[in-house]
This record gives structure tokens, C-alpha cells and sequence, in this order.
């Protein structure tokens, strides 16, 4: 076997799993509604359409009212 042969090239990207959470995760996880938040996101990522996920954004909504997220993130509704 030639040198080459033994060693695979050195720029080959190596895609790392890492199950820590990050600062993203960190903030949704604090909210309370991660699981709601997973949901809404899951039905916009199925149907490509914020309009046929209105029942998932309402749970997320009462959800973020439910546990003070307003006050906390100084969210105002329109």
C-alpha cells in the first residue's frame, strides 16, 4: 500500500452530533412551551403554510400566556 492509500484525506467534513442543548434551545426550553413550540413548527414544516397551523399557533399562544412569557420577554399583542 502506498502512503496515500493509508491515510484518508484530511478535509473531509465530519458532521459532529452533539445532544448538548444551545443557547436557542436553552431559551425555548425556559419559556415553558417547548413541546407547543416543537408543534407549531412541526405543522409549518409539513404544510408549508402558517394558515393551516392556526389550532398549533393558538396552543403555543396560551401557552406563552399561561406561564408569564409576556411580562418576562415584555411581549405586547397588537
Amino acid at each position: 500500500m502506498s502512503p496515500k492509500e493509508q491515510n484518508p484525506p484530511v478535509d473531509v467534513e465530519v458532521e459532529v452530533d452533539d445532544d448538548e442543548p444551545d443557547e436557542w434551545d436553552k431559551r425555548i426550553f425556559s419559556t415553558g412551551c417547548s413541546v407547543e413550540q416543537d408543534t407549531m413548527n412541526d405543522c409549518y414544516f409539513a404544510k408549508k403554510d402558517w394558515r393551516a397551523c392556526q389550532k398549533e399557533m393558538e396552543a403555543f399562544r396560551e401557552c406563552w400566556k399561561r406561564n408569564g412569557n409576556d411580562q418576562r420577554t415584555q411581549t405586547k399583542d397588537a
